[in-house]
């Protein structure tokens, strides 16, 4: 497959360009397009500028509203609920990042929650922007049926992701960011783009066997990271995601993919911790002493390593196919 080398700046407007064509505020753009490039710039495509074809066709036929504009609409003194509009994640997880920085110093720990929301990307990217204010942070959201119960052969979960992130003394963040399928789905929706197999064990098709083809496993479902368990925490997750912020079940959501369907209506649960608060000071130190006993050990590598080393790498530059470019080039000129 033919690739393309563009730099930050072109990656940014591409994506800004094509959602705004298609109806999105400019404001939203933006923060969609910073979001998806840093995927892309940390190693990973499957949440980056690969997405933005079927955001612009979801946003075209207003399965994702471009207008919506992220409102507080409940609140206390450390928790609040935000209202997505059915608009993108991006604008909403902003909003409840710049809150919780003003409501976590006062209460010790504060919580967000998310509905009429849609696919948020990269976790980690979220978190990681918490964490850079001194703060530990958990993330949790649901997405569109994409794995069964364990036993089971009918999607009923999404890959359902889950984010932390803890600052650190002199170094970034540690960030631990995973789906709880094997893998996240995006990897698949990249390989079907390429027309590339992917690899055993990662899903199986709608009869429920083991499947190479990207196709069957987008119609099949997704198998589980650490097989009963991690479909229990996928089960978890749509309770802390979905039921607690009153949105749609995985089952019940439309897909992120197409432009088919309603507004997917999904939730995210974010939650900061004041590490001052709670480790009366020493968090910073501790976490230190537990990072340098672990790396005394040969071969280990911290979380997130392959992230970091994928961006100080990258020079701001990204490298997508050829294709995606002429096609997100012709969208815009529509």
């Amino acid at each position: 497959m033919l690739m393309k080398n563009i730099s930050k700046n072109e990656a940014h407007s591409l994506i800004v360009d094509i959602l705004t064509k298609q109806g999105t505020l400019l404001n939203s753009a933006q923060c969609v397009a910073d979001a998806l490039i840093s995927a892309d710039i940390d190693g990973h495509a499957g949440h980056g500028i690969s997405r933005v074809l079927a955001y612009a066709a979801c946003v075209k036929v207003k399965k994702v509203n471009g207008k919506a504009q992220a409102k507080i609409v409940d609140r206390t003194s450390s928790a609040l609920r935000i209202d997505a509009e059915d608009g993108f994640a991006f604008p909403a997880l902003s909003l409840a990042i710049t809150e919780l920085c003003k409501m976590t110093p006062k209460s010790g720990i504060a919580a967000v929650s998310i509905f009429n929301s849609h696919h948020f990307g990269s976790a980690g990217y979220h978190v990681e922007q918490l964490a850079k204010q001194g703060y530990v942070a958990l993330l949790f959201g649901n997405a569109p049926k994409a794995m069964s119960p364990w036993g089971g052969k009918k999607a009923l979960f999404g890959t359902n992701p889950i984010a932390f992130a803890a600052p650190r003394k002199s170094h970034d963040p540690l960030v631990i960011d995973m789906s709880l399928s094997k893998v996240a789905r995006g990897n698949v929706i990249l390989a079907k783009q390429k027309n590339e197999s992917i690899p055993e064990g990662w899903a199986l098709d709608k009869h429920g066997k083991a499947t190479t083809n990207p196709d069957e496993a987008i119609e099949g479902s997704m198998l589980p990271m650490g097989e009963a368990k991690g479909a229990s925490l996928a089960l978890m997750i749509e309770i802390l995601a979905a039921a607690l912020t009153a949105s749609n079940f995985g089952f019940e959501a439309s897909s992120f993919i197409d432009d088919k369907g309603k507004p997917s209506k999904v939730g995210q649960l974010l939650i900061a911790f004041d590490v001052n608060f709670f480790s009366q000071g020493t968090f910073l130190d501790r976490i230190e002493e537990l990072i340098n006993e672990m790396l005394q050990q040969e071969g280990v590598r911290l979380p997130g390593s392959k992230r970091l080393d994928s961006r100080r790498k990258s020079k701001d530059t990204l490298c997508i196919s050829s294709k995606l470019y002429d096609d997100i080039k012709a969208m815009i000129k529509e």
